[in-house]
């Protein structure tokens, strides 16, 4: 795994980057396209089709219950993908099949170890707190890696790390154009208090819900654990991923929709349904 902390996706030479308008396309699961800057962001590929089974370890499987908005062969031209962790309803078979090996891809050390071992080239490890800078052209691209915990603390030992990642988009070195935070798969508790003091003006949070449980234990936010993100992260706009794909998710999106309504929330989250675009426009370039 490479442990630079510097990557440079080449360019095509076209017209400058897209400052005002982005975009975040849902494939399903945690899988999205973010677009922006002249980027284009991948993260989590998931494009197991309904009724086909991943193992989570320790003898579970579970089973997939939608179709993927698009198939891997569907992809644009990607510059890097951001994985949460290693887990097969996030980085499946058919990625590990299809993918270019040479694609970047930013993750924790645990799945840049094991990416690695099936041939990955390009795996760019972050640890808690870690900054990764890509640049494009003339954007920089600082990708922070945050805290997550897949479940409680007896239960998370077990499975793979996982890591929630920041975004900021910054077309010159004083300037925060856009600011996105992805939780990754986790639960809520008190070191994610620390993003919110850290990072006080989030754009757009997408949210790794569903109430994934196993052996009766909970190892995503549920609707309760979701509204609470909500208020804790405090993003101009949030938006729910992961959250009825497979059959050990126990928490619909009706429930978190629910209450998202009973706290008097809606005005701060938005719903992006498979194959359905989030657009959203950037304000001048502002200095934070």
């Amino acid at each position: 795994m490479t442990r630079t902390r510097e990557l440079t996706i080449p360019t095509d030479g076209g017209t400058d980057a897209d400052l005002e308008n982005g975009s975040i396309f849902f494939v399903g699961t945690a899988t999205v396209i973010v677009r922006y800057a002249g980027f284009t962001i991948l993260t989590d590929p998931n494009f197991l089709h309904s009724g086909d089974h991943v193992h989570l370890g320790y003898g579970i499987r579970t089973e997939r219950q939608t179709d993927p908005a698009i198939d891997i062969d569907e992809l644009p031209p990607v510059d890097f993908v951001l994985l949460s962790h290693m887990h097969g309803d996030h980085f499946d078979r058919i990625a590990e099949e299809k993918l270019d090996e040479d694609l970047p891809i930013v993750t924790t050390p645990h799945a840049a170890d094991d990416l690695s071992e099936k041939g990955f080239r390009e795996t760019h490890a972050l640890d808690t707190w870690e900054t990764l800078t890509v640049h494009k052209g003339d954007v920089r691209l600082d990708v922070t890696s945050m805290p997550g915990r897949h479940g409680p603390p007896v239960v998370s030992k077990a499975l793979p790390p996982v890591m929630g990642s920041m975004l900021e988009f910054r077309p010159t070195e004083e300037t925060t154009a856009l600011r996105l935070y992805i939780t990754g798969d986790t639960v809520m508790y008190d070191s994610l208090k620390e993003i919110p003091e850290r990072y006080s003006d989030i754009d757009v949070a997408l949210l790794h819900l569903g109430g994934t449980k196993i052996l009766g234990l909970l190892l995503t936010m549920d609707a309760d654990q979701g509204v609470e993100a909500v208020e804790l992260f405090d993003a101009e706009t949030s938006i729910p991923i992961h959250y009825d794909d497979y059959d050990v998710f126990e928490s619909s999106l009706e429930e978190f929709q629910e209450a998202v309504r009973e706290a008097g929330l809606e005005d701060r989250v938005e719903y992006v349904g498979r194959g359905d675009t989030a657009r959203f426009e950037v304000p001048a370039a502002r200095t934070r």
